[in-house]
């Protein structure tokens, strides 16, 4: 089978598709003959990273069809269509645990699944297990075109929160963003956030926070957060590791600061948040109402070039690799 490896490097790592040998599932365990994956920012940051070490097949998540079922599984079968989270999934075969895997619709394309698990699973753990946001309540995400944001942006709006409030640095990607259930967009490069949050709340600020950016943001964050606001963590997209933050408003509003990430978890911390975005979001995707826009498809072979695209933070919306 074809794998897509990230091969370590003194100056970081570098991709490479190889021929390797399909693996056999052990007691339970599936394998899955992988149809289409999906790729991520933090997949080119793991490549950059890989310095030392053996090398790894890239890729967190994939669709497919279950084509061998291991000892003591139940619950699938050989032709079970499927969708998943794991690692080693930028390949033509893959191993899976059976709770990490979701059930794919017979009308629901190999593309559109392959977009789901990844930026599904985070954006959920984030703003509903970590955020515990509630119908009802206001929700703000940054760096919303990406596609954890995106996904953040549906979820929000799916389970009822209001208002749904979103930023960006471009005019022309929020514009389109207004079709997936945001209700106030802020320039991210012309308005002010605070302002604009205070303004669309009617001067109290929101329940949750959803941050991509990171340090830089963090004093605007904490004045944007109501009385007992949660702001939720992902990701350093702005540069800074650090930041300031008024401890004055911190006491008083009562206000929570949490990280989230899968760096840290364990596999049963892991299967519990794939669990709980099935629980909640799976019957929202079988309506409908939880697709990403596709941005573009690459080939396997050409994965050097989606890494590329991704890179360049032009695209809006999910990349997604064909592995046949």
């Amino acid at each position: 089978m074809k794998a897509v490896r990230v091969l370590p490097g003194a100056d970081g790592g570098r991709l490479d598709v190889q021929d390797m040998p399909v693996p056999k599932p052990g007691p339970g365990e599936l394998l899955v003959h992988v149809r289409a994956s999906g790729i991520n920012y933090g997949e080119i940051k793991y490549m950059r990273e890989h310095r030392t070490g053996s090398p790894m097949t890239a890729g967190v998540e994939f669709a497919g069809e279950v084509v061998r079922v291991g000892d003591q599984v139940s619950g699938w079968r050989e032709g079970d269509r499927v969708m998943g989270h794991g690692r080693g999934c930028h390949a033509q075969y893959v191993i899976a645990a059976p709770l990490a895997l979701m059930p794919v619709p017979e009308d629901v394309s190999w593309i559109d699944a392959a977009a789901f698990p990844n930026v599904f699973i985070t954006a959920h753990d984030a703003l509903i297990s970590n955020g515990e946001l509630k119908a009802g309540e206001s929700v703000f995400i940054n760096g919303a075109s990406g596609g954890v944001g995106m996904a953040a942006i549906m979820i929000a709006s799916a389970l009822g929160a209001r208002p749904v409030i979103a930023s960006s640095r471009s005019a022309e990607k929020l514009e389109r963003l207004a079709g997936f259930g945001v209700d106030v967009g802020i320039n991210a490069s012309t308005e002010s956030q605070v302002e604009a949050i205070m303004a669309a709340t009617g001067g109290r600020g929101v329940d949750v926070i959803l941050d991509t950016i990171g340090g830089t943001a963090f004093p605007d964050h904490i004045r944007s957060l109501a009385v007992k606001g949660r702001l939720v963590n992902l990701a350093r997209l702005g540069g800074a590791s650090t930041a300031e933050i008024d401890i004055n408003l911190l006491w008083l509003n009562r206000l929570k600061l949490i990280g989230a990430t899968f760096r840290t978890r364990s596999e049963q911390e892991r299967i519990d948040c794939i669990q709980a975005c099935a629980r909640d979001l799976l019957p929202h995707f079988r309506e409908g109402r939880l697709r990403l826009p596709i941005d573009r498809t690459f080939p396997m072979d050409a994965i050097g070039d989606a890494y590329a695209y991704i890179a360049r933070s032009q695209h809006m919306g999910k990349i997604v690799l064909i592995a046949d």
